[in-house]
């Protein structure tokens, strides 16, 4: 699945073509994705593919290609305070950069077939939680995953303002996706080979979008038990009675980040030189079919080149690596790289208290 950008050297590089063909529209979503290396989320003998734009699968483990994800959250239309459900959630890569975008005070829930992968996801969740400074730079909403076929959720068990599913639906399962969802939320899905945003506008109306033609694995349909019931899916509680410890820790982090110069800077790429021949444009939203078959191959196979064709473009490749470097062609923070942890570790508390509003991060 995927292929429709060009691969990038790291994580930075692959959201710049990713915003080049238009796939990352919004500020929101960019700052979502640059926070989170994509790579965190392979095993460690693949990462060398994780900036390609392709869908990557290893066992129960999966993930959907970039342009893909990038198409699902900008037309989920995220918001702090919302309520997202995601159906297939996987490895968490998706529920993660959904709970940079959710704040501290969202809902944030993914159903997931594999317990197995339930429990990559929270090693991954985990390690993101401890080692990535962007945990510090957002209103993190952390993701709650559980085991169970979506399939088999009780339709008026809870209802959603963000949903997504992340396999094939077919229209005999339409309407129970569309009673996951409140009035005035966004359901997207793959629907019958097209990627699909469906709007509640009222208890009984829709509106419906196609987004771009894709091709995913089908829902696995629930297995009959002995007694002939299905078994229900015990989705988290929706809202859960914090501590006022919990909340004091909330908010002592918030006003730390809103003091001093303002809210904490992001990181961000500088002195890019745009690129061009060797970039793939995606120049309308008429796209070809992104398959969702887990296949490795070239995009782009070149033509019969002669020698000195060969040494013409090493020399142009060479210059232009060159003038990067010059120009300062890096991830650079202006700032100090947490200064929300400075601001904290300078604080006249306690130790243990200060490791507790660092969520005992040691990083």
């Amino acid at each position: 699945m995927g292929g429709a950008v060009s691969a990038g050297e790291d994580n930075d590089e692959l959201i710049d073509n990713l915003k080049e063909a238009q796939y990352i529209r919004s500020d929101l979503v960019e700052h979502a994705f640059r926070a989170i290396d994509r790579a965190d989320y392979y095993l460690e003998e693949f990462r060398d593919s994780a900036y390609k734009d392709l869908a990557w699968r290893h066992g129960n483990i999966h993930l959907s290609a970039p342009c893909i994800y990038s198409e699902v959250m900008e037309a989920l239309d995220l918001q702090p305070g919302l309520s997202f459900l995601n159906l297939g959630s996987g490895t968490g890569y998706l529920s993660t950069m959904v709970g940079l975008t959710l704040g501290a005070f969202g809902v944030n829930h993914g159903v997931e077939l594999h317990e197995d992968v339930i429990e990559y996801a929270y090693q991954k969740l985990d390690f993101f939680i401890k080692t990535n400074d962007s945990f510090d730079r957002f209103e993190f909403c952390e993701p709650s995953f559980v085991v169970g076929n979506c399939l088999e959720i009780a339709p008026e068990s809870r209802q959603y303002d963000r949903v997504y599913c992340g396999a094939g639906v077919q229209r005999e399962h339409e309407d129970y996706m569309k009673k996951l969802l409140k009035v005035g939320g966004v359901l997207v899905l793959p629907l019958e080979e097209k990627l699909t945003k469906i709007t509640r506008t009222g208890y009984n109306t829709w509106e419906t979008r196609k987004i771009i033609a894709v091709s995913f694995a089908p829902l696995v349909l629930p297995k009959q038990r002995e007694n002939g019931k299905l078994r229900a899916v015990s989705l988290p509680a929706m809202f859960e009675v914090r501590s006022l410890q919990d909340l004091a820790r909330i908010s002592i982090r918030h006003n730390l980040k809103k003091s001093g110069s303002g809210s904490l800077p992001l990181p961000r790429r500088t002195g890019l030189k745009p690129r061009n021949h060797l970039k793939q444009r995606r120049e309308h939203r008429d796209t070809p079919l992104l398959t969702n078959s887990y296949l490795f191959m070239s995009r782009l196979i070149p033509g019969p080149m002669d020698n000195n064709n060969n040494q013409v473009c090493e020399q142009l490749e060479e210059k232009e690596e060159n003038e990067r470097r010059n120009e300062g062609s890096v991830l650079v923070i202006e700032t100090p790289v947490n200064l929300l942890r400075e601001r904290i570790l300078s604080l006249p508390l306690p130790e243990p208290l200060k490791m507790y509003l660092l969520y005992y991060r040691e990083k």
